[in-house]
């Protein structure tokens, strides 16, 4: 007997003004598991991401979470129930060292009422040792600026974070795309370690080799619908490819998408 998915989207679509983007959604995902979301650029996996996430809401359809429907009023209102987004280039700030921005909006402090201050020290200690867990062993300084990591070290350090501060859910968008071999493998091997700690975790990517590498279940969006949703070992890399190729791109409905909100902003 399977467990009650951790989060589930049930017949969710989603429109904007007269134009439908998705259709009809129906995934599940479970603790320790990941979910390979596949789709060329424009097949709706952004649209996805917002919702699961708060920006947007569902024209129709529910999200549940462990079985009870939920509503992402906000992103704010996603985090508190544990879903944690880490889009393409890690959400990390340059020109602040990997303390600050491992805790940017709940820095430690130290003292007493007026006389706080930012521990830096203590927020340095947590946040190397948070990385170093995930087997980035190259983060040795806190007060290196994260400008200086690499696009790897970048995506680490944002679910690192995500993981420390209580993440259930862990989407990552695209992880992987701009990242060289070595770097993307460094990912690869801390989204399996994520899900060996019993996340669960939307792995959004169009590189179907690094799916393979860490799925355990796998959907297929085409133009804003379900194609395909299976199993790891159920399908072959080329049926995979061909699935993705077979979706044309939205690229005329997100264009008729930015000329309806166009039309609907306020003068």
């Amino acid at each position: 007997m399977m467990s009650i998915p951790i989060l589930s989207l049930q017949n969710v679509s989603k429109s904007f003004g007269p134009i439908d983007v998705l259709h009809n959604i129906n995934l599940d995902l479970r603790a320790g598991e990941v979910l390979c979301l596949l789709g060329d650029n424009g097949a709706g996996k952004s649209t996805v991401i917002r919702l699961l996430s708060g920006v947007h809401q569902p024209s129709s359809g529910a999200i549940m979470m462990d079985g009870q429907p939920v509503n992402f009023a906000s992103p704010r209102a996603a985090s508190d129930h544990g879903i944690a987004t880490v889009h393409q280039f890690g959400g990390t700030f340059p020109l602040m060292s990997i303390g600050r921005s491992f805790f940017v909006g709940v820095e430690p402090t130290k003292g007493w009422g007026p006389f706080k201050v930012y521990d830096r020290k203590s927020a340095n200690t947590i946040a190397v040792d948070a990385v170093q867990r995930l087997g980035i062993t190259r983060i040795t300084d806190g007060d290196r600026l994260v400008g200086g990591l690499s696009g790897g070290e970048r995506q680490s350090l944002a679910i690192a974070r995500a993981v420390h501060f209580g993440a259930r859910v862990l989407i990552l968008d695209e992880p992987t795309a701009a990242l060289g071999v070595k770097q993307a493998t460094h990912v690869l091997r801390i989204v399996n370690e994520a899900k060996r700690r019993g996340l669960a975790v939307i792995f959004i990517t169009h590189q179907v080799m690094h799916a393979m590498a860490v799925g355990d279940h796998f959907a297929v969006l085409i133009r804003g619908a379900i194609a395909a949703d299976f199993r790891k070992g159920e399908k072959s890399r080329e049926e995979i490819t061909d699935l993705m190729a077979g979706g044309e791109t939205m690229a005329t409905l997100e264009a008729e998408i930015e000329g309806y909100s166009a039309k609907i902003q306020p003068a």
